[in-house]
């Protein structure tokens, strides 16, 4: 679990490094100081830069210079406007340096600031390929272990707590950046983390379920009974054997996923899911300095309400089931997310309260489809699927960034998208079976026979007794 934590840290941090952050820039019009040494620095911007219909100096344009003394300019005024043709003054006092700052990263070259949003996040891409080194390859594949090795009352801890873990290291990461305002240095100090797990990764045990199924019996014989010992356990060989003998041998990877008819709407649903909540996700973390408040605020904000989400998210899958933790969570996030455009944008509390419930429920979103997705497939695909399902989740939160450049067409267009898209997705996924305290398929089997109806159950429950149900079920008939 704790590799899992450690590359949610690292991917957080280095992506926040590239957060929005908007640093009061204003072209440089130094030119005028050589006929007016003397000038204020008011006076200068007044002489040189011209106004928006606010009253603010333009961020992106200036007077075009002019070889006329200070009184006549100061008598006949400019009028020509151009943009910065001299670079920008970014008057931000927050950070020492930041890659906007050090590259000049606004007005027409924004786009570009967009772009190594991208580029880092299709290396995340990249790395789910370079499967237990690279961030997006152990990543999942930390998880995949973890659950493979919890039984079926504790099997959403290995997600949800890990994803706690990484929303302290959120807060973490917000501490080093306000005593550390360079950005390069952050990404060297946030890097650090992952020399020690680089080396202990290689001592993990393999996973006893993925060893029965590639047919490698005695160690996952040896694998069991160690596990026991731990637990201080003993486990009779004869139910070892039994177990060991009763697993099949199961081969076929990416061709048994997509072969069948119901793995394959299973998957479909599920990774809709999961690139809508990545593409709401990462479009609101990286427009954390838009939101009106202070952006050391907001980010506090953003990581303390993820903490609680996980606990939450915990509660609700053993109690309500998957299928309606994961709709319930994206279309009320998805719904949070639009009500940001019918308030104000003024109204800078509301609409950064709005933002982070929806981020909130996004986070949690996403913790649901990490358990969700591998209670779906059985044991021979299960690490197919869910490779599948981020890699497709991470070329989403590639797209965030160019959605977010949609705003230069109208601001509603980003908040409009990613909204749309989570409803959507929540209502596509009732397509999906309730998989709460089942055991983990072991075979294709296994996994279709048991979900021959679709249903949607919703029971709250005291002591044994159960005081409301609601149970919708379809069946499929010929």
């Amino acid at each position: 679990m704790s590799n899992r934590t450690a590359s949610e840290f690292f991917i957080g941090a280095h992506l926040r490094c590239l957060q929005y952050s908007y640093t009061n820039h204003h072209c440089n019009s130094d030119w005028i100081l050589q006929v007016g040494s003397n000038l204020t620095k008011e006076e200068q911007l007044n002489l040189t830069l011209p106004r928006l219909s606010n009253g603010s100096f333009s961020p992106c344009q200036m007077y075009v210079p002019v070889d006329w003394d200070l009184s006549a300019i100061q008598e006949y005024g400019l009028n020509e406007t151009t943009t910065c043709t001299d670079g920008w003054v970014h008057n931000d006092t927050i950070y020492e340096a930041t890659i906007v700052t050090d590259f000049d990263l606004v007005c027409d070259n924004a786009n570009l600031f967009r772009g190594a949003q991208t580029i880092f996040l299709a290396g995340v891409l990249v790395g789910a390929f370079i499967v237990g080194i690279a961030l997006g390859g152990f990543r999942i594949n930390s998880i995949i272990l973890a659950t493979e090795w919890i039984g079926v009352a504790q099997r959403s801890f290995a997600a949800c707590l890990s994803q706690v873990l990484a929303a302290l290291g959120q807060v973490m990461f917000l501490a080093v950046v306000y005593y550390v305002r360079d950005w390069r240095l952050d990404q060297f100090i946030m890097a650090g983390p992952l020399a020690f797990v680089v080396t202990y990764i290689w001592f993990i045990p393999e996973s006893a379920r993925w060893l029965l199924v590639r047919g490698r019996t005695t160690d996952a014989k040896e694998l069991i009974q160690k596990a026991a010992a731990i637990n201080k356990r003993t486990v009779p060989d004869s139910l070892v054997e039994k177990v060991l003998n009763e697993k099949p041998v199961e081969r076929g990877g990416i061709k048994i996923l997509f072969a069948s008819r119901v793995l394959r709407k299973y998957f479909l649903s599920i990774t809709f899911a999961w690139c809508a909540l990545n593409l709401a996700y990462y479009s609101l973390s990286l427009n954390v300095g838009k939101f009106g408040l202070d952006i050391f605020l907001n980010q506090l904000i953003f990581g303390l309400s993820e903490i609680p989400v996980h606990f939450l998210c915990m509660w609700s899958l053993e109690t309500v089931g998957r299928k309606v933790s994961l709709m319930a969570a994206l279309i009320v996030g998805g719904s949070l997310c639009l009500l940001t455009l019918a308030v104000p944008q003024s109204n800078s509390i509301a609409v950064a309260a709005l933002a982070t419930c929806g981020r909130f429920l996004m986070n949690g979103a996403g913790s649901i489809c990490n358990v969700y997705i591998q209670e779906l497939f059985p044991t021979s695909i299960r690490q197919t699927a869910m490779g599948l399902g981020s890699t497709a989740a991470r070329v989403a939160s590639m797209l965030a960034p160019v959605v977010n450049m949609l705003e230069v067409y109208h601001f509603t267009i980003p908040t409009l998208v990613l909204g749309s898209l989570a409803l959507a997705s929540g209502i596509t996924a009732f397509l999906l079976p309730e998989t709460r305290r089942t055991e983990l398929p072991g075979s294709t089997e296994e996994a279709e026979g048991k979900r021959e109806t679709n249903t949607l159950s919703l029971y709250f429950s005291k002591g044994n007794q159960k005081w409301l149900t609601l149970h919708l079920e379809i069946v499929k008939t010929s």
